[in-house]
């Protein structure tokens, strides 16, 4: 078992990592009559997609000797309606001027992100629109 979700009333819910320990709480939006006072679990599946291939490009990184450190990723969901469900994802992510990489690194750190997990799990009508904001100064051509 993975883990231990309890409804505790009012539209929250708290889920228990069961390897870890680790509590999360979940309210409904309040666009949704919820409080809104904790994630909502659509958020929660969309910053998974953030946290997933951010979390791919560092094993790809430490792999190349890459020190990723300090990456940032911007999310926003985008909700649809009829019926009611996540529509769209935009995920930007943004880089620490310390780090320094070429273009084939570049490459090879946004294909790793692209082929996490949950975006191979997420619906395929969900709009994911994807960013890699490079610092220029950033990238350095292999020569």
């Amino acid at each position: 078992m993975t883990s231990q979700i309890i409804y505790e009333g009012n539209l929250r819910t708290v889920a228990t990592h069961l390897q870890s320990g680790t509590v999360i709480e979940t309210d409904a939006p309040t666009d949704n009559q919820g409080k809104g006072e904790r994630f909502s679990p659509t958020d929660l599946v969309a910053t998974a997609l953030g946290n997933c291939m951010l979390t791919i490009m560092g094993i790809k990184a430490r792999d190349m000797g890459v020190a990723l450190e300090g990456a940032k990723v911007d999310v926003t969901k985008i909700m649809a309606s009829e019926p009611r469900r996540i529509g769209g994802v935009k995920i930007m992510f943004h880089f620490p001027d310390t780090l320094k990489v070429d273009e084939k690194q570049r490459t090879i750190l946004e294909r790793a992100a692209m082929t996490c997990p949950v975006i191979e799990s997420l619906n395929k009508d969900i709009e994911k629109d994807i960013s890699f904001n490079w610092q220029k100064e950033d990238v350095v051509v292999a020569g």
